[in-house]
């Protein structure tokens, strides 16, 4: 009797977790290659990539409730308040490319969005992915980062240069380098990465939903350690 129940209970779970909206949330300081995973894993397990930062300037250039709101506070100086940057969000995972599953990329910043971000996703299946990589290793790969203008397709003057210099691979549109991609401004982000991002790692440890990858490797391999985390290879 008692194995029946165990093997009914093993069912129910599987059962659970295969229909349970998949949420991957990418961790990891500046210029670990959050966005560049983010793509892959979205090609690969065939689930919705959304940035809060391109969220919330799509919802500014397309004039939506929401956008004019949060150009208000931009026009006035003021950060966009946690509570609209929410209402995007789950405005756009509400979209049925979301109904599977989708990543989270540089999203939630700080333990307060955390909190009221595990809430809201309660019926869901969330994994959190650290990208553990030096900050001497992020300084040398934002300073030699150029990006595309067309399609945002990162390069690395060092580690992945274009096939052609100043043109992009993909789609043969300019590069380009980031005005603030500076020894400086990095150095600068960084610290505001380990005072109010890192703080994350542990929480979402606590939740027992974090797990480590080593995001020096190649960016293939880097994928594949992923994938394996969320049982996909």
């Amino acid at each position: 009797m008692f194995k029946k129940i165990l093997i009914f209970l093993v069912m129910f779970m599987a059962t659970l977790q295969a229909t349970q909206t998949q949420v991957v949330i990418l961790l990891g300081p500046p210029g670990a290659g959050k966005g560049s995973q983010a793509s892959l894993i979205k090609e690969k397990m065939e689930i919705a990539h959304i940035s809060t930062g391109d969220l919330l300037r799509e919802n500014i250039k397309q004039g939506t409730t929401l956008g004019q709101k949060a150009k208000t506070y931009m026009d006035a100086g003021h950060l966009v308040p946690d509570e609209l940057i929410f209402d995007m969000l789950f405005a756009r995972v509400a979209q049925p490319d979301c109904q599977k599953g989708y990543i989270l990329d540089g999203f939630p910043r700080n333990i307060p969005q955390a909190e009221a971000l595990q809430k809201r996703l309660a019926d869901a299946q969330v994994t959190a992915i650290s990208l553990s990589i030096p900050d001497a290793e992020i300084v040398d790969r934002i300073t030699n980062r150029q990006i595309c203008k067309s399609c945002q397709t990162p390069y690395n003057l060092v580690h992945s240069r274009p096939k052609k210099e100043g043109i992009c691979d993909k789609c043969g549109g300019t590069l380009y380098q980031r005005s603030d991609d500076t020894k400086e401004v990095v150095e600068e982000r960084l610290k505001v990465y380990h005072e109010q991002t890192a703080p994350l790692i542990s929480f979402y440890t606590n939740q027992k939903a974090l797990h480590t990858v080593d995001s020096t490797a190649p960016k293939e391999a880097v994928l594949q350690q992923i994938l394996s985390v969320l049982g996909r290879r």
